[in-house]
C-alpha cells in the first residue's frame, strides 16, 4: 500500500510508488488503493508517469478538487523533481522553455519549433547538484505540466534520463530516473501552505549520490 503522508477530509498526500499508475481504475491503480485504504472518493488533481514515483496530492471531495486544480495554474501549487542525467548538463543551472507536442498515437512527446495545432509551451528550471560515473544529478522545478516534459526537455538537449530508452539512453540498468521530491499548495480549506518532500528509493542509480545530495 502507499505510505500516507497526510490526510484529512479535503486531500490525502501520499508517496505514489514507482510503477504503479497515479490515475484510473484499475485495481492496483493510485485512486482505488486509497480508497480501499481511506474510504469515500478518490479525486486525482495531477498526475505522474506510471514508472515515476514520489509524493502527490489527491482531493477527497469535489470542492477541493477544484481548488487544487485551479491552483496548478498560479505559484500556489508547487512541484520539485530529484532525476539523474546521462551525461553532465551544461550550465550547470538554467531554465528550460521548449514547445511541446504530444503524439498520441506514437505515446511520445517531441520539441518542436513552431506553435500549431497540439502545441504547448513547457518551462522547467533546474540545478545540478552532484555527479558519479558519468551521470549527473539535478533538481527540477516544474512551472507547467506537459505530458513527459522533464523527460523530453533534457533528451532534447542530449541529456536523457538514465533507463529512459524511449528518449535515448542506453543504460537500461533501470526505470526513468525521475522522482517527484516535493509538493506545496495552499490547503484548499484553511488556505494553509502545506509542503510535502519524499526521498527517492535506495536503490541504483539514485545509491550512487550521498543522501546529502538528495
Amino acid at each position: 500500500m502507499p505510505e500516507i503522508l497526510y490526510a484529512d477530509a479535503a486531500v490525502a498526500v501520499v508517496v505514489k510508488p514507482a510503477g504503479v499508475l497515479s490515475q484510473g481504475d484499475a485495481e492496483d491503480a493510485m485512486p482505488v488503493l486509497l480508497q480501499k485504504r481511506l474510504g469515500g472518493a478518490i479525486f486525482p488533481v495531477h498526475r505522474l508517469d506510471q514508472p515515476t514515483g514520489g509524493v502527490m496530492v489527491y482531493a477527497r471531495t469535489q470542492d477541493a478538487a477544484a481548488k487544487l486544480s485551479a491552483q496548478m495554474q498560479s505559484e500556489a501549487f508547487g512541484k520539485e523533481y530529484l532525476a539523474v542525467l546521462d551525461g553532465a548538463p551544461e550550465p550547470v543551472e538554467g531554465e528550460l522553455h521548449d514547445l511541446l507536442f504530444f503524439d498520441r498515437q506514437k505515446g511520445k512527446s517531441y520539441a518542436v519549433r513552431r506553435k500549431r495545432a497540439g502545441v504547448k509551451d513547457a518551462r522547467l528550471n533546474y540545478r545540478a547538484l552532484a555527479q558519479a560515473e558519468g551521470l549527473t544529478l539535478v533538481r527540477v522545478r516544474l512551472f507547467t505540466g506537459r505530458t513527459h516534459q522533464i523527460r523530453v526537455q533534457f533528451s532534447s538537449r542530449g541529456w536523457p534520463l538514465t533507463g529512459d530508452g524511449k528518449y535515448g539512453s542506453r543504460n537500461n540498468r533501470c526505470a526513468p530516473a525521475l522522482w517527484s521530491a516535493e509538493l506545496h499548495f495552499a490547503h484548499p480549506v484553511t488556505g494553509e501552505t502545506l509542503t510535502f518532500r519524499s526521498q527517492p528509493p535506495e536503490a541504483y542509480p539514485w545509491t550512487l549520490f550521498s543522501p546529502d545530495s538528495l
